[in-house]
């Protein structure tokens, strides 16, 4: 008695949510799930990284129901990287299950998810499809086939990304082609003429690393497009850090140094070199090629997002809003440590 009347006091000292938690177990949906989702698992990715992906497609309801189950797997099973078939909202044995059945597995099939740099594309080309890393990167390195605006010396913006399933036979070239002429249709389809194709695609791949929520994609359009007007933005910088940080080759990260940012050397340095970037920074899906050539009306020159769980983005006029928003941001981070 003395164990279980100490046990109760111990559940009710603790927040209801908590005591929920600990007696149903992880936050978990039920079923086979809904509609078809298809999730890549990439070279190299651990079972947390799985769990994590499968959280942010809604695949299963929580990282722990996923991940504990994992760990209770006796032998620990091993993923092949490749694009597999699930679905919404299933329970975490349902995806479990699903990702360990060979006939989830999707031959030839790659997940390219907006944003992703070319290095990435190619890798993740290679991951689920039998053509080599090494082929690619050789197709890869002569823009010339593609027919490319002439600024372009890279495949960076002009890789649509979508899900894609090619023949077995398919060469690097004409999987890349694929692409190239995938992003084509979108940029026709936005109504982009041939010749402003280029900076179309710069303006639309910064938007797509800067913007969080879609609706924001609009206004961060906007508010580059202000400062490319010198009558409201003499000094002509963009300022943006996911510029800089991929002229170092940070492709994964928008964060940068104060040593960075005034890095003349760096050609995408927008902090020094006024206009657009030289050159696109990812590669864009619709809404951001639509964002660039529709962007919302507007007269703001700064914005931050403020709160990074949600996306939650505040946009400024003049510097004092700006700085208010800087400090509210500030002091998100600052109750949000794990964010660095």
């Amino acid at each position: 008695m003395v164990g279980l009347a100490g046990a109760a006091a111990f559940l009710l000292q603790e927040p209801i949510g908590t005591v929920i938690a600990m007696v149903q177990g992880p936050a978990d949906y039920d079923g086979s799930g809904d509609d078809e989702v298809v999730v890549m698992i990439h070279d190299g990715e651990t079972g947390q990284d799985i769990a994590n992906s499968l959280v942010a497609q809604d695949v299963v309801k929580s990282y722990d129901a996923f991940y504990e189950l994992l760990r209770a797997e006796a032998p620990e099973p091993v993923f092949q990287p490749g694009a597999y078939r699930l679905a919404s909202q299933m329970s975490a044995r349902a995806a479990l299950d699903a990702l360990l059945d060979p006939d989830s597995k999707l031959e030839q099939t790659v997940v390219i998810p907006e944003g992703t740099t070319t290095v990435s594309v190619l890798q993740l080309i290679s991951e689920g499809t039998s053509i080599s890393l090494a082929d690619l990167e050789a197709a890869a390195a002569d823009v010339g086939p593609f027919g490319l605006p002439s600024a372009a010396t890279t495949l960076e913006g002009f890789l649509f990304p979508a899900t894609y399933t090619f023949p077995p036979e398919t060469t690097a070239t004409e999987a890349i082609r694929t692409l190239v002429d995938r992003q084509f249709e979108a940029l026709d389809a936005a109504g982009v003429a041939p010749e402003n194709r280029w900076k179309t695609i710069v303006l639309a791949a910064l938007i797509q690393r800067e913007a969080g929520l879609t609706e924001d994609f609009y206004r961060v359009s906007r508010v580059f497009l202000n400062r490319l007007d010198p009558a409201q933005w003499p000094s002509g910088l963009m300022q943006s850090d996911a510029t800089v940080a991929y002229g170092t080759g940070a492709t994964d990260r928008v964060k940068t140094t104060d040593a960075e940012r005034a890095d003349a050397g760096n050609p995408y340095n927008t902090y020094v070199h006024p206009g657009l970037p030289a050159g696109p920074i990812s590669n864009p899906g619709d809404v951001a090629i639509d964002a660039a050539v529709n962007a919302a009306d507007g007269s703001w020159l700064y914005f931050v997002s403020w709160n990074l769980d949600t996306g939650e983005t505040i946009f400024s006029t003049t510097i004092e809003e700006h700085d208010a928003a800087v400090d509210k941001w500030l002091a998100w981070m600052a109750e949000h440590p794990e964010y660095g």
